[in-house]
């Protein structure tokens, strides 16, 4: 299981609560751009549709850059939307979240699992700018606890 595509600031911007695993609808040849680490999460979000009594997950604005082996693709959109494959009961349960205030679907990965290609997201809630200063000191601190462990 090898992370091929991190979303680094989701972390630091939210407050993760719960975390999902979905496929994902892919053209072959996004499958192989993907592999091929021509991915980025930075500043994507998920989705929920309702259609004919049916609600369904996209994921929207992650780029996959095209891949250059599979020749000219004219109408080709590196930021389309792609459908996310989850059971009916995880949809539901997700819609339920979802209705709650302030809560989100954040895509975190994408990675392999066994040859499956998987997106990994989380439902989360917002943090105030407070909440990321918060943050940066316990990093900071952190940091100078390992420097001062490793001196002495």
């Amino acid at each position: 299981m090898s992370a091929l595509a991190i979303n680094k600031k989701a972390s630091f911007d939210y407050e993760l609560l719960d975390r999902y695993e979905a496929g994902l609808v892919l053209f072959g040849y996004e499958v192989k751009a993907v592999r091929n680490d021509l991915a980025s999460l930075k500043g994507s979000y998920i989705s929920l549709r309702t259609k004919n009594n049916k609600t369904e997950l996209y994921l929207i604005n992650c780029h996959i850059a095209p891949y250059k082996q599979a020749g000219p693709l004219p109408d080709y959109d590196p930021t389309r939307e792609r459908k996310l494959l989850l059971k009916r009961g995880e949809i539901s349960h997700l819609l339920g979240k979802k209705k709650e205030e302030g809560l989100t679907l954040i895509p975190l990965k994408i990675y392999t699992n066994h040859s499956f290609l998987k997106l990994e997201f989380a439902v989360a809630r917002g943090k105030k700018k407070f909440d990321k200063r918060e943050t940066i000191k316990k990093r900071e601190t952190d940091r100078q606890l390992r420097s001062l462990t490793k001196r002495g």
